[in-house]
């Protein structure tokens, strides 16, 4: 008797839970309603199979419950019984199936003029291709993958030339019009998913796979992968905005095409020279780095990182938290560089000076720090020298900055803007360290790398 009151309690809980629960879908943006419908159809279907089996167990054992004086019945085979249950079964299997096959046939039907959009997935980052004027994508080869050419494009491949290229994780798209997203890996297993567009669809290494969907909401939309590819795994965000026309075509009007990006000058140091004076009052002559001002070295460091930065700070994305006391000093000092071009020679001023280490300052646990900087290898490399993945350098750098980042990406003064993805990546990984304890270990073991 009490597990037949457990099944009718489990029955009425869960029923209640799923008609009052405030936790539902995340509400539509595109043309896949059909997928909702789907959705609704197999939560019927198996919610009548759920209640009608549970209820019948209790059923079966208040019925047919021990009592003094009462046999039990043996009866094998019931034809009635199972002709009823086969039939049952059949149709509510038909029921959840048929609907799929019909969005299949759609989803694998793709609209003639759709928009042509490449996402590609790396540990754990997205970036995206779009076909240039020509309308067709060079050919990528994962042989020419590089620092320099991170999307592996044949550079003699007429077709690349023009690709326009989006080496972050925000792309944009139009609204009102069919989109296909074409989907490659460079790496492992990913899954390219947006909630409120209700498609979504594997990356397999070696092969491109697609989805296409017609976005109908103007708006901002977070890509998540929902394919375990890692340690990092529930840090791999992205976004997708969707944009009126006008919108959309100026903005992929501001980004660079393959042949852009591979005939693109480097800084002129001895023009960023004159530049850093302004950077060398807090960072050094030397680019050294002064604890007395809290200006941690820069010598040394990726240039990417520290373009990236510069631009987050230029953009509001770093240094607006008003407990970020440093990176509020550093946000007006980074906009006296006007443009890319002067970071970019700042930046090759920078990369001529030595490279000194700096000295170790932070003290922990080493062992312990080896443990735990596992998690942190998988990004910034074994050896702490930076991967080239949005991941800096952590050797050699000011372990006492180190420390001082890791406390602002937990606290969530740093890489909170919604369009910092890559603190926000940061911020993820950083809650894994409990303490600050937990934080000095790691930082006392990098300092022996």
């Amino acid at each position: 008797m009490p597990l037949a009151i457990v099944l009718i309690v489990l029955v009425v809980g869960s029923l209640l839970f799923h008609f009052l629960s405030p936790w539902t879908f995340t509400p539509i943006a595109s043309n896949w309603g059909m997928i909702d419908t789907t959705v609704d159809i197999t939560f019927v279907v198996t919610g009548f199979v759920f209640v009608a089996v549970n209820l019948f167990m209790a059923y079966a054992i208040i019925r047919y419950r021990h009592r003094p004086g009462a046999k039990a019945k043996y009866e094998p085979e019931n034809k009635k019984l199972e002709v009823l249950l086969t039939v049952v079964t059949t149709i509510g299997v038909a029921a959840m199936l048929t609907p799929g096959l019909f969005v299949w046939a759609k989803f694998v039907d793709v609209p003639e003029g759709a928009v042509e959009v490449e996402a590609v997935g790396q540990q754990w980052h997205w970036s995206f291709r779009l076909p240039g004027k020509d309308g067709e994508f060079g050919i990528v080869d994962a042989k020419l993958i590089g620092v320099e050419n991170p999307f592996g494009i044949d550079p003699d491949d007429p077709h690349g030339n023009d690709d326009v290229l989006v080496d972050d994780a925000v792309v944009h798209i139009p609204v009102g019009g069919p989109v296909q997203f074409w989907l490659r890996s460079k790496d492992v297993l990913h899954n390219f998913t947006v909630a409120q567009f209700r498609v979504k669809m594997d990356l397999v290494p070696g092969l491109e796979s697609y989805m296409w969907l017609e976005p109908t909401v103007v708006g901002e939309y977070e890509v998540l992968c929902e394919e375990l590819c890692g340690i990092a795994h529930h840090a791999m965000r992205g976004r997708v905005v969707v944009d009126t026309p006008e919108d959309y075509q100026a903005w992929v009007d501001s980004q660079p095409t393959f042949a852009e990006t591979q005939a693109k000058a480097g800084g002129n140091a001895a023009l960023g020279a004159a530049a850093y004076a302004v950077c060398a009052a807090c960072h050094g002559s030397q680019a050294e780095g002064l604890v007395a001002l809290n200006a941690p070295k820069l010598s040394g460091q990726d240039p990417k990182y520290l373009k990236k930065q510069l631009q987050n700070y230029k953009l509001g994305r770093r240094g607006a938290h008003e407990d970020d006391t440093y990176g509020k000093q550093m946000a007006p000092m980074a906009a006296t560089l006007v443009n890319d071009a002067m970071i970019d020679n700042v930046i090759a001023y920078i990369g001529s000076l030595p490279d000194t280490p700096a000295p170790a300052t932070v003290d922990g646990d080493i062992a312990h720090g080896a443990e735990l900087y596992v998690i942190c290898a998988n990004c910034h490399g074994a050896d702490g020298q930076g991967i080239p993945m949005n991941a800096p350098r952590q050797t050699g750098i000011n372990d006492w900055y180190l420390l001082r980042q890791l406390e602002n990406f937990k606290q969530g003064l740093r890489g909170t803007h919604p369009h910092d993805l890559g603190g926000k990546q940061m911020g993820f990984m950083a809650r894994t360290l409990q303490d600050e304890q937990a934080m000095r270990d790691v930082v006392a073991y990098i300092n022996t790398l």
